[in-house]
């Protein structure tokens, strides 16, 4: 993996607003060096997260109900609308990306947050059903394929990094995800299992792959396994207990995204200040300074849609600045 690809900042996914261009146009623009693909929540069921990824699976289909995404027999009204909303998106990528060159990353839901998150058709989540679990990964494996081809044949100059966003991983390995009741939770699934179907998703792509969490008690050592070339999570959310596991990633070549800039309006410090929690924990791993602006690229804590617009083009440019702080004085 080329070291240039993960260098400097980059946002997380998700943006305030409606408005594909002006996303679009606000990325590019402060991301100069690694710009992503903005996706719009705000817009409604489809443009969320999981809507989102529904719309990329193949001969899987999902609508809206009550209470979430739930399988269907059949596209309808709500896998078009979310499929219309991400070719905006592409779009206004597209226009704002002429002859880009350099890394560019693209979100999705990995398999574990879809299959805690889209209910079979009696109401329960696909994670209660491992033949179900299984058929939402190779139905996201095939989607995501078919995503980053197009993504490329819109910005051919992109070197492409895929995102597979997890916030559920954690509460899906310690049988945290509750069911449809509400009064008891899922078993929790056997990590190995886990583990193999991030690979087997993870494996569709040949570039760089990054896990997001945004989500205490990351698996880093898991996810490392599993084939991610980087972890993207909340900085704020580190314990001494994950210093370990972040270590050894860090040595085995894993790169870290590490959220720093908070995702709701706040008043944000100065950039040195924001990036210092990760020269210290450098220190304390007994790590090279040298190696710190190969080995992490600054990012918001989580993703931006509960922030205003003027506060998320602040915090964008802000981890901008802060990445250039860290690699001006490492130490």
């Amino acid at each position: 993996m080329s070291e240039q690809m993960f260098q400097g900042a980059t946002g997380v996914g998700s943006m305030p607003g409606g408005d594909a261009r002006e996303a679009a146009k606000t990325v590019t623009g402060t991301f100069e060096e690694f710009p992503h693909l903005p996706e719009l929540p705000a817009r409604g069921p489809g443009a969320d997260m999981i809507g989102r990824t529904v719309g990329l699976l193949v001969d899987l289909y999902a609508h809206v109900e009550p209470s979430g995404w739930r399988i269907s027999d059949r596209p309808g009204r709500d896998t078009r609308r979310a499929r219309s909303w991400l070719g905006e998106d592409l779009d206004a990528l597209e226009e704002f990306t002429q002859g880009y060159t350099g890394p560019l990353k693209v979100q999705a839901a990995g398999p574990w947050t879809l299959a805690a998150a889209v209910e079979l058709r009696g109401g329960e989540a696909a994670l209660a059903d491992p033949g179900a679990c299984r058929d939402l990964a190779a139905s996201l494996a095939e989607g995501l394929r078919a995503h980053l081809a197009e993504v490329a044949r819109r910005v051919p100059g992109a070197q492409l990094v895929l995102q597979l966003d997890e916030p559920s991983l954690t509460a899906v390995l310690r049988g945290q995800i509750r069911t449809a009741s509400g009064y008891r939770t899922h078993r929790a699934v056997d990590r190995q299992l886990v583990e193999s179907a991030l690979r087997d998703v993870a494996a569709v792509h040949e570039g760089p792959v990054v896990v997001h969490s945004c989500a205490p008690d990351v698996p880093f050592a898991l996810l490392r396994r599993a084939g991610a070339s980087a972890v993207s999570f909340d900085f704020g959310l580190i314990t001494e207990r994950d210093e370990e596991a972040i270590g050894e990633a860090v040595e085995a070549g894993t790169r870290l995204l590490a959220g720093v800039v908070p995702s709701v309006d706040t008043a944000l410090s100065d950039p040195a200040g924001s990036v210092m929690g990760v020269r210290t924990l450098w220190r304390r791993l007994g790590l090279n300074p040298g190696t710190l602006a190969g080995s992490v690229v600054i990012t918001p804590s989580c993703g931006l849609a509960g922030a205003s617009p003027a506060y998320t083009r602040a915090a964008l440019a802000h981890c901008v600045r802060a990445a250039r702080s860290l690699a001006d004085n490492p130490e």
